[in-house]
């Protein structure tokens, strides 16, 4: 076998075993583009006018050694305090209200908890290297030279396989098909097949890879000791600690020279005794929520360390943006919509290229030599 048909059977059989769950995987993605408009038609994420607001969401989780809580996440109205309903995230036996985070947890582990994201991870992986063997196989096979016919340009035999024969015959048109489809969005698919590694395989995979080439910021609570006996509740206060993590967040941005547009999320983590404030500042590219953190010892308010996600590290930058595009987070409803585009395509990529191989494989047992006895 020559080197292309060794790389043919590769992305025959690699191409095989992912199809299934990139074909999950691009319809759960499309729709997950539009979670929030989907999710808002449960009925108590619908205020009445004149409260334009969505209601705030809450997320619990039961005390060490509890039993498991029947909800985990709680919608409240912004005005008036009043709990308007409340779901167990992703449970689908709860009906509509569910069908949303079900789908989310489809996208990112097939329903099936950590296993689940490991199997996307090393799908990930593999769509990852299988984009650079289709694109090589798109490429046209070297010609020899002949002495009486100059041979055509590289550009002019490749500009083929863009093309897709809509009037040829049907095995003709889905293999077109299949091969524009992965050529096209080439570039955009290899930022959803990387990013989808960072986002499952993060720490076994992305980060040490990515490493080589770029640098990252450290995590400011790696180097804070573990406490054996955490306290519940931050010893500062969270009041007191709120305040501290704010005065921090507003000497890094005067220092960093960011604006601060919104302050989003305060989190105790015991076991470091550490406060964290995220806000979303200028340094964000999400346009969903921020990624920028402060982080203050829980005890005296003194700061920890920050983390910025772009203009600190360029691999945080790269990774920040990598995966914005994955969740289709920047851009605005333009990309999502390119975003929810993609999606398609990669069904569509996957499903053709099951095709292809069924009517190859038909055709080969079609073709195959019958033996007969005493015949050699």
């Amino acid at each position: 076998m020559t080197v292309r048909q060794r790389f043919v059977v590769l992305h025959r059989y690699v191409g095989l075993a992912m199809a299934g769950f990139l074909i999950i995987a691009g319809l759960t993605g499309a729709l997950l583009v539009w979670y929030y408009e989907l999710d808002a038609n449960v009925h108590w994420m619908m205020l009445a006018p004149p409260d334009a607001h969505s209601p705030v969401r809450f997320f619990l989780s039961a005390k060490p050694g509890a039993p498991a809580l029947p909800i985990d996440e709680v919608f409240v109205n912004p005005y008036t305090g009043q709990i308007l309903g409340g779901r167990l995230w992703g449970d689908l036996s709860q009906g509509v209200s569910n069908l949303m985070p079900f789908v989310y947890r489809l996208h990112h582990s097939l329903a099936l908890g950590t296993i689940g994201t490991w199997i996307f991870g090393l799908i990930a992986l593999l769509w990852t290297l299988d984009c650079f063997v289709g694109a090589w196989l798109t490429f046209p096979p070297p010609r020899r030279r002949d002495a009486r016919h100059r041979p055509r340009r590289f550009w002019t035999r490749w500009a083929k396989a863009w093309r897709i024969r809509w009037r040829a015959g049907g095995h003709k048109r889905t293999f077109d098909l299949h091969r524009a489809s992965g050529l096209w969005p080439w570039a955009l698919l290899l930022v959803f097949a990387w990013s989808g590694v960072a986002l499952t395989l993060y720490d076994q995979v992305y980060r040490p890879t990515t490493g080589l080439f770029l640098s990252f910021q450290e995590d400011p609570l790696d180097t804070v000791p573990t406490r054996a006996n955490p306290s519940p509740q931050p010893p500062i206060g969270w009041e007191p600690g709120y305040h501290a993590a704010r005065q921090h967040l507003e000497a890094l941005a005067q220092d960093r020279d960011l604006t601060i547009h919104a302050l989003e999320r305060f989190a105790y983590t015991p076991h470091k005794n550490a406060l964290k404030l995220m806000a979303r500042t200028s340094s964000d590219v999400n346009e969903r929520f921020g990624e920028t953190w402060v982080y203050v010892d829980a005890t005296d308010g003194a700061l920890l360390g920050h983390y910025l996600p772009t203009g600190e590290a360029a691999g945080n930058t790269v990774t920040t943006w990598l995966t914005s595009l994955h969740i289709a987070a920047v851009g605005g409803v333009g990309y999502r919509v390119v975003a929810t585009v993609l999606g398609v395509a990669v069904i569509v990529l996957s499903a053709t290229g099951v095709v292809v191989w069924w009517r190859k494989r038909g055709t080969a047992r079609a073709t195959k030599p019958i033996s007969r006895p005493g015949k050699q």
